[in-house]
Protein backbone atom coordinates (compact mmCIF):
# COMPACT_ATOMS: atom_id res chain seq x y z
CA UNK A 1 0.00 0.00 0.00
CA UNK A 2 1.58 3.39 -0.92
CA UNK A 3 2.15 5.83 2.10
CA UNK A 4 0.61 9.36 1.93
CA UNK A 5 3.43 12.01 1.74
CA UNK A 6 3.72 14.56 4.78
CA UNK A 7 2.51 18.14 3.91
CA UNK A 8 5.70 19.99 2.98
CA UNK A 9 6.54 23.73 4.74
CA UNK A 10 5.09 25.58 1.42
CA UNK A 11 2.04 23.51 1.35
CA UNK A 12 1.40 23.89 5.30
CA UNK A 13 1.79 27.62 4.89
CA UNK A 14 -0.73 27.41 2.09
CA UNK A 15 -3.03 26.29 4.47
CA UNK A 16 -2.45 28.17 7.36
CA UNK A 17 -3.19 31.17 5.13
CA UNK A 18 -6.71 29.89 3.43
CA UNK A 19 -7.67 29.12 6.85
CA UNK A 20 -7.13 32.70 7.84
CA UNK A 21 -8.39 34.20 4.81
CA UNK A 22 -11.79 32.01 5.21
CA UNK A 23 -12.01 32.53 9.18
CA UNK A 24 -11.44 36.62 7.71
CA UNK A 25 -14.03 36.72 5.34
CA UNK A 26 -16.76 35.11 7.60
CA UNK A 27 -15.42 37.68 10.34
CA UNK A 28 -16.38 40.88 8.00
CA UNK A 29 -19.55 39.05 6.86
CA UNK A 30 -20.80 39.28 10.33
CA UNK A 31 -19.32 42.89 10.93
CA UNK A 32 -21.17 43.81 7.67
CA UNK A 33 -24.58 42.49 9.16
CA UNK A 34 -24.32 43.68 12.32
CA UNK A 35 -23.39 46.98 10.73
CA UNK A 36 -26.40 46.97 8.79
CA UNK A 37 -28.61 46.15 11.35
CA UNK A 38 -27.37 48.66 13.78
CA UNK A 39 -28.24 51.08 10.67
CA UNK A 40 -31.65 50.20 10.58
CA UNK A 41 -32.50 50.09 14.23
CA UNK A 42 -35.53 53.04 15.10
CA UNK A 43 -32.57 55.55 17.68
CA UNK A 44 -34.49 58.66 19.57
CA UNK A 45 -35.02 61.09 16.82
CA UNK A 46 -33.44 64.97 17.01
CA UNK A 47 -36.66 66.20 17.46
CA UNK A 48 -37.74 64.40 20.37
CA UNK A 49 -34.81 66.29 22.53
CA UNK A 50 -35.90 68.92 25.07
CA UNK A 51 -35.11 72.62 24.75
CA UNK A 52 -31.76 72.98 26.55
CA UNK A 53 -32.70 76.05 27.84
CA UNK A 54 -33.37 77.35 32.05
CA UNK A 55 -32.55 78.81 34.93
CA UNK A 56 -31.82 77.10 37.97
CA UNK A 57 -31.24 78.07 41.70
CA UNK A 58 -31.89 81.27 43.52
CA UNK A 59 -31.70 84.62 41.79
CA UNK A 60 -29.55 85.87 44.75
CA UNK A 61 -26.99 83.54 44.45
CA UNK A 62 -23.96 84.33 41.88
CA UNK A 63 -24.87 83.83 38.67
CA UNK A 64 -23.22 81.49 35.76
CA UNK A 65 -24.20 80.93 32.54
CA UNK A 66 -23.67 76.99 31.25
CA UNK A 67 -23.41 76.71 28.10
CA UNK A 68 -23.73 73.07 26.35
CA UNK A 69 -22.37 71.81 22.86
CA UNK A 70 -21.61 68.96 20.82
CA UNK A 71 -23.64 65.95 19.80
CA UNK A 72 -26.70 64.39 20.46
CA UNK A 73 -26.09 63.75 23.92
CA UNK A 74 -24.94 67.49 24.26
CA UNK A 75 -28.76 67.95 22.96
CA UNK A 76 -30.33 65.45 25.48
CA UNK A 77 -31.36 62.87 22.99
CA UNK A 78 -32.77 60.13 25.17
CA UNK A 79 -34.88 62.21 27.58
CA UNK A 80 -37.73 64.60 27.27
CA UNK A 81 -37.07 67.28 29.93
CA UNK A 82 -34.12 70.17 30.26
CA UNK A 83 -34.03 68.44 33.62
CA UNK A 84 -33.19 64.83 32.76
CA UNK A 85 -30.02 65.54 30.06
CA UNK A 86 -26.65 66.38 31.44
CA UNK A 87 -26.77 70.34 30.87
CA UNK A 88 -30.13 70.11 33.31
CA UNK A 89 -28.33 67.77 35.81
CA UNK A 90 -25.16 70.08 36.19
CA UNK A 91 -27.08 73.16 36.37
CA UNK A 92 -29.16 71.72 39.08
CA UNK A 93 -25.87 70.30 41.04
CA UNK A 94 -24.40 73.72 40.73
CA UNK A 95 -27.44 75.61 42.26
CA UNK A 96 -27.18 73.05 45.28
CA UNK A 97 -23.65 75.10 45.50
CA UNK A 98 -25.44 78.11 45.87
CA UNK A 99 -24.92 78.88 41.97
CA UNK A 100 -27.94 80.55 39.98
CA UNK A 101 -27.25 78.48 36.48
CA UNK A 102 -28.26 79.80 33.31
CA UNK A 103 -28.77 76.95 30.86
CA UNK A 104 -28.30 77.25 27.13
CA UNK A 105 -27.46 74.78 24.63
CA UNK A 106 -26.25 74.69 21.06
CA UNK A 107 -25.65 71.27 20.32
CA UNK A 108 -26.85 69.75 17.16
CA UNK A 109 -27.87 65.90 16.94
CA UNK A 110 -25.32 63.68 15.11
CA UNK A 111 -22.53 66.21 15.22
CA UNK A 112 -18.49 64.89 14.58
CA UNK A 113 -15.79 67.32 15.71
CA UNK A 114 -15.44 69.46 12.62
CA UNK A 115 -19.22 70.37 12.78
CA UNK A 116 -17.65 72.34 16.14
CA UNK A 117 -17.41 76.06 14.39
CA UNK A 118 -21.17 76.80 14.01
CA UNK A 119 -21.73 75.92 17.77
CA UNK A 120 -18.85 78.09 18.75
CA UNK A 121 -20.18 80.63 16.55
CA UNK A 122 -23.73 80.75 18.07
CA UNK A 123 -22.68 80.47 21.82
CA UNK A 124 -20.28 82.87 21.61
CA UNK A 125 -22.73 85.70 20.91
CA UNK A 126 -24.51 84.61 24.03
CA UNK A 127 -21.59 85.14 26.08
CA UNK A 128 -21.66 82.04 28.12
CA UNK A 129 -19.08 81.93 31.41
CA UNK A 130 -18.55 78.24 30.70
CA UNK A 131 -18.91 76.09 28.23
CA UNK A 132 -19.36 72.12 28.76
CA UNK A 133 -18.54 69.94 25.00
CA UNK A 134 -19.46 66.42 24.65
CA UNK A 135 -18.53 65.03 21.16
CA UNK A 136 -16.52 62.06 19.59
CA UNK A 137 -19.16 59.31 19.60
CA UNK A 138 -20.01 59.89 16.01
CA UNK A 139 -16.54 60.35 14.91
CA UNK A 140 -16.08 56.93 16.41
CA UNK A 141 -19.04 55.48 15.01
CA UNK A 142 -17.94 56.80 11.50
CA UNK A 143 -14.32 56.15 11.56
CA UNK A 144 -13.27 59.98 11.53
CA UNK A 145 -9.21 59.31 10.91
CA UNK A 146 -7.08 60.97 13.41
CA UNK A 147 -5.60 63.88 11.41
CA UNK A 148 -8.86 65.25 10.96
CA UNK A 149 -10.01 65.41 14.71
CA UNK A 150 -7.06 67.28 15.98
CA UNK A 151 -7.58 70.58 14.05
CA UNK A 152 -11.12 70.32 14.44
CA UNK A 153 -10.85 70.12 17.89
CA UNK A 154 -8.30 72.38 18.24
CA UNK A 155 -10.17 75.15 16.44
CA UNK A 156 -13.30 75.32 18.63
CA UNK A 157 -11.95 75.19 21.96
CA UNK A 158 -8.97 78.05 20.92
CA UNK A 159 -11.74 80.07 19.24
CA UNK A 160 -13.95 80.07 23.26
CA UNK A 161 -10.20 80.21 25.09
CA UNK A 162 -10.02 83.44 23.21
CA UNK A 163 -13.11 84.64 24.15
CA UNK A 164 -12.40 83.72 28.11
CA UNK A 165 -14.82 80.84 28.07
CA UNK A 166 -13.19 77.99 30.19
CA UNK A 167 -14.30 74.46 28.51
CA UNK A 168 -14.79 70.99 29.94
CA UNK A 169 -14.71 68.60 27.44
CA UNK A 170 -16.32 65.62 28.21
CA UNK A 171 -14.44 62.98 25.98
CA UNK A 172 -16.19 59.89 23.64
CA UNK A 173 -18.13 57.81 26.38
CA UNK A 174 -17.71 53.67 26.04
CA UNK A 175 -19.19 53.00 23.12
CA UNK A 176 -18.97 49.29 24.23
CA UNK A 177 -21.97 49.94 26.59
CA UNK A 178 -24.28 50.40 23.63
CA UNK A 179 -26.68 47.76 23.63
CA UNK A 180 -28.30 48.89 19.59
CA UNK A 181 -25.18 47.74 18.61
CA UNK A 182 -24.23 43.48 18.47
CA UNK A 183 -20.79 42.65 19.50
CA UNK A 184 -18.19 42.28 17.78
CA UNK A 185 -18.84 44.94 16.24
CA UNK A 186 -19.59 46.71 19.30
CA UNK A 187 -15.94 46.07 20.66
CA UNK A 188 -14.36 47.68 17.80
CA UNK A 189 -16.39 50.91 18.02
CA UNK A 190 -15.50 50.80 21.61
CA UNK A 191 -11.63 50.10 20.89
CA UNK A 192 -12.19 53.48 18.63
CA UNK A 193 -14.06 55.45 20.96
CA UNK A 194 -10.73 54.88 22.92
CA UNK A 195 -8.79 56.21 20.73
CA UNK A 196 -10.95 58.66 19.46
CA UNK A 197 -10.89 59.85 23.23
CA UNK A 198 -7.15 59.60 23.39
CA UNK A 199 -6.85 61.87 20.66
CA UNK A 200 -9.51 64.26 21.61
CA UNK A 201 -7.83 64.27 25.48
CA UNK A 202 -4.69 65.32 24.07
CA UNK A 203 -5.70 67.78 21.56
CA UNK A 204 -8.26 69.55 24.34
CA UNK A 205 -5.50 69.47 27.09
CA UNK A 206 -2.85 71.79 24.97
CA UNK A 207 -5.40 74.19 24.69
CA UNK A 208 -5.65 74.53 28.10
CA UNK A 209 -9.21 72.60 28.13
CA UNK A 210 -10.50 70.46 30.91
CA UNK A 211 -11.22 66.85 29.67
CA UNK A 212 -13.07 64.51 31.61
CA UNK A 213 -12.56 60.58 30.45
CA UNK A 214 -16.37 59.55 30.31
CA UNK A 215 -15.87 55.80 29.03
CA UNK A 216 -13.63 55.67 31.77
CA UNK A 217 -15.43 56.85 34.88
CA UNK A 218 -18.76 56.19 33.74
CA UNK A 219 -18.47 53.04 31.00
CA UNK A 220 -18.26 50.22 34.07
CA UNK A 221 -21.38 51.38 35.11
CA UNK A 222 -23.29 51.76 31.81
CA UNK A 223 -21.94 48.02 31.08
CA UNK A 224 -23.04 46.59 34.53
CA UNK A 225 -26.53 48.16 34.46
CA UNK A 226 -27.68 49.01 30.67
CA UNK A 227 -31.12 49.08 31.45
CA UNK A 228 -31.21 51.67 34.30
CA UNK A 229 -28.43 53.98 31.83
CA UNK A 230 -29.46 53.86 28.80
CA UNK A 231 -32.64 55.61 27.05
CA UNK A 232 -35.47 52.62 25.03
CA UNK A 233 -33.11 52.98 21.84
CA UNK A 234 -30.38 51.19 23.52
CA UNK A 235 -28.19 53.71 22.62
CA UNK A 236 -28.23 56.93 24.30
CA UNK A 237 -28.09 57.27 27.74
CA UNK A 238 -31.16 57.79 30.08
CA UNK A 239 -31.92 59.97 32.81
CA UNK A 240 -29.99 58.10 35.11
CA UNK A 241 -27.15 57.55 32.64
CA UNK A 242 -27.15 61.44 32.01
CA UNK A 243 -27.00 62.07 35.73
CA UNK A 244 -23.90 59.95 35.79
CA UNK A 245 -22.47 61.86 32.95
CA UNK A 246 -22.82 65.26 35.17
CA UNK A 247 -21.54 64.03 38.25
CA UNK A 248 -18.33 62.63 36.48
CA UNK A 249 -18.09 66.19 34.64
CA UNK A 250 -18.71 68.14 37.89
CA UNK A 251 -15.39 68.16 38.85
CA UNK A 252 -14.20 69.51 35.90
CA UNK A 253 -16.63 72.53 35.89
CA UNK A 254 -15.74 73.46 39.16
CA UNK A 255 -12.45 73.92 38.76
CA UNK A 256 -13.40 75.90 35.37
CA UNK A 257 -15.53 78.05 37.29
CA UNK A 258 -12.68 78.49 39.37
CA UNK A 259 -10.54 79.53 36.79
CA UNK A 260 -13.16 81.87 35.30
CA UNK A 261 -13.25 83.69 38.36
Amino acid sequence: MPTLAAPGPRSVRRRVLLGFAATAAIGLEVLVAQAIAASRREYASADSAPAIDGRFGDPDDPPLHLMMLGDSTAAGVGVTRAEESVGGHLARLLAAERRYVQLSGVAVSGSRVGDLGPQVSRALLAKPDVAVVLIGANDATHGTAQRKLRPALVGAIRRLRSAGVPVVLGACPDLGAARAVARPLRDLLAAYGRIVADVETQAARREGAIVVDLAGTTGPAFRAEPGATLSSDAFHPSDAGYDLWARALLPGLREAIAIKV
